[in-house]
């Protein structure tokens, strides 16, 4: 899977995806992992930017030319003002399944249908390459470990391992726990808010917001 063209939600959709249980990634918590990653992109490309915490659009009339981040825009720009927090939660399942069928028409995803109970009808989604899948995980996790210097690690590569490890995606099974693991993601978010002034404060706020998403399902499963 050459995943150098695929935007940041695209990729953290895929790097969400269990090609063992195919419905379990369909979850809030992902819903707000790729909703996340789709901010971060917006802001990343000089589109979205902060004004005292609130995600601001630049200007009325920029396009990326990718529809699920047209879209996203273009809801933040006809929606009442709000945190970065809100929005990473926010109509989130939206970008989800809008990331979801573009992985479908680019062949990265394969959607199979099914009969639950062998009555209802039903979609699966599979990956369809899941050593590709596997690859991406096992380079998000090098990432994160510190296998090369912060310094030296390409920016979305540095904004997949620390949204990812905010999120804690349980197909990811990534390291970064203990005070290591937080001096690591604190390099890397320094690493990753170079690509645009004001990004290191979107970064934070949107990655404490996978955080504190993450401690709620976590409280509301009984710790599980």
């Amino acid at each position: 899977m050459p995943d150098g063209s695929l935007s940041l939600p695209a990729r953290l959709c895929l790097l969400a995806w269990d090609p063992a249980r195919p419905g379990a990634t369909d979850t809030a918590r992902v819903h707000h992992l790729v909703r996340a990653g789709a901010l971060v992109e917006l802001a990343r490309r000089g589109l979205l930017t902060d004004e005292d915490g609130v995600a601001t659009p630049v200007d009325l009339d920029s396009r990326t030319g990718d529809a699920v981040l047209d879209g996203l825009l273009e809801l933040v720009r006809e929606s009442m003002p709000h945190r970065w927090r809100t929005w990473v939660r926010r109509y989130a399942r939206v970008t989800f399944d809008a990331v979801r069928e573009q992985l479908v028409t680019e062949g990265h995803l394969r959607a199979e249908k099914k009969r639950i109970l062998g009555v209802f009808p039903s979609v699966e989604y599979v990956l369809a390459c899941p050593a590709a899948g596997w690859t991406l995980r096992a380079r998000t996790r090098s990432v994160l470990e510190g296998a090369v210097p912060a310094g030296e690690v390409p920016e979305r590569d540095v904004a997949v391992a620390v949204l990812a490890a905010a999120a804690e995606p349980r197909t990811v099974a990534l390291a970064g726990a203990g005070a290591g693991g937080e001096a690591r993601i604190a390099e890397l978010t320094e690493r990753g808010a170079a690509s645009a002034p004001g990004l290191r404060k979107i970064l934070a706020e949107v990655a404490g917001a996978l955080r504190a998403q993450t401690a709620d399902t976590v409280a509301s499963s009984g710790g599980g």
